[in-house]
């Protein structure tokens, strides 16, 4: 039986024994020593906390056919280009609605690991940028609005494995909140993804020696509608994630390293509704170009980037990607609703 957080091992134990991680879980108003607090006791009374509960996104008004009179850049998914480099918890400056996802000082995790790790706000990455209502297309409110609504797919992401360049094994999909990425040899379980397990006719020794690297791996937890990652192996995950990038400011390719026992929310679904809706206005172009907010990239060990001798994805050993379902579907029925783009599609599109 794995260590865990005491509040969770409680709450479990008590009201929820379903329970996975400390982020299902918010303290009520008037706890003074509640988790999330930092302070150096944390309170363990199971009815100080509250499960989160996932939003409800409202519907996206989608107008059946939309102008749009000038032509937008082509959809680069990030994988030919050199991102900048980030490094958690250095490159993350606070909001203030922003609430540090590592444990407080000296707290053990919930797979046993002492974390010491403290937010550093030495990095100013600026602001996310928004968009001010002038800068949208006016919406002819005499168009037809049709509500798209968001539904739950039943796996809400599916991981595909990659070695340099080249896909290995099959895809999984994942239907639990939780689950491992590793570098074991479970053969048959819903909440493991192991990579121990897949051969590979083409694997030199470079990514052998990887391999033998990731270990336990990371752990995605998908609770609330946000998805986070946390770093369980010895070595750094990278982590790619455009909606996260925008969230912080900075660069939509920036590659983010995650070192051991830390984690980061990598996707948040409210945040994305919000620019969906705003994308809507538009045009299909603009719409279209959210698919790749839907794709993060990770890689076990080694990192690219600009500050990295392998710049791009394709280069590091050993990675996964994964594409978020209920995003992806979402998009595909609002930019069905929209109809065909005014733009003509081309090789370069």
């Amino acid at each position: 039986h794995r260590k865990g957080l005491p509040h969770v091992i409680y709450c479990r134990l008590w009201r929820w024994p379903d329970l996975h991680s400390h982020h299902e879980l918010k303290a009520i108003e008037n706890c003074e020593y509640a988790f999330n607090l930092k302070k150096d006791e944390v309170c363990v009374n199971p009815y100080h906390y509250q499960r989160v509960e996932t939003p409800v996104l409202p519907p996206v008004l989608v107008p059946r056919h939309t102008e749009i009179l000038t032509e937008l850049p082509p959809l680069d998914d990030y994988t030919h280009s050199i991102p900048e480099n980030t490094n958690f918890p250095a490159g993350i400056e606070p909001q203030s609605n922003y609430i540090p996802e590592t444990p407080p000082p000296g707290y053990i995790s919930e797979d046993g690991e002492t974390s010491d790790q403290q937010l550093n706000q030495s990095m100013d990455t600026g602001s996310p940028t928004e968009l001010s209502p002038s800068t949208l297309s006016p919406v002819n409110h005499s168009l037809d609005l049709q509500p798209v609504t968001y539904s739950e797919p039943a796996f809400w992401c599916s991981i595909a494995y990659y070695e340099l360049n080249q896909r290995v094994g099959e895809t999984f999909h994942a239907s639990q909140p939780s689950l491992t990425v590793d570098g074991f040899t479970d053969p048959s379980n819903s909440e493991r993804f192991c990579l121990g397990l897949l051969s590979n006719v083409n694997r030199n020794a470079t990514v052998e020696m990887t391999r033998r690297h990731i270990g336990r791996g990371v752990r995605l937890y998908y609770i609330g509608g946000e998805v986070f990652a946390e770093c369980l192996s010895d070595s750094a995950i990278f982590v790619q994630s455009p909606n996260c990038n925008q969230r912080y400011g900075w660069h939509p390719a920036t590659v983010c390293k995650i070192p051991p026992g830390c984690n980061l929310k990598i996707f948040n679904n409210q945040e994305f509704a919000a620019l969906l809706a705003q994308s809507v206005n538009q045009g299909f172009e603009a719409v279209y170009q959210l698919t790749r907010m839907c794709t993060i990239r990770m890689s076990f060990v080694k990192g690219w980037g600009a500050e990295y001798r392998r710049q791009t994805v394709t280069s590091t050993p050993c990675w996964i990607e994964l594409h978020l379902n209920g995003p992806l579907q979402w998009l595909d029925k609002v930019l069905t609703q929209m109809g065909s783009p005014s733009v003509r599609c081309s090789s370069m599109s």
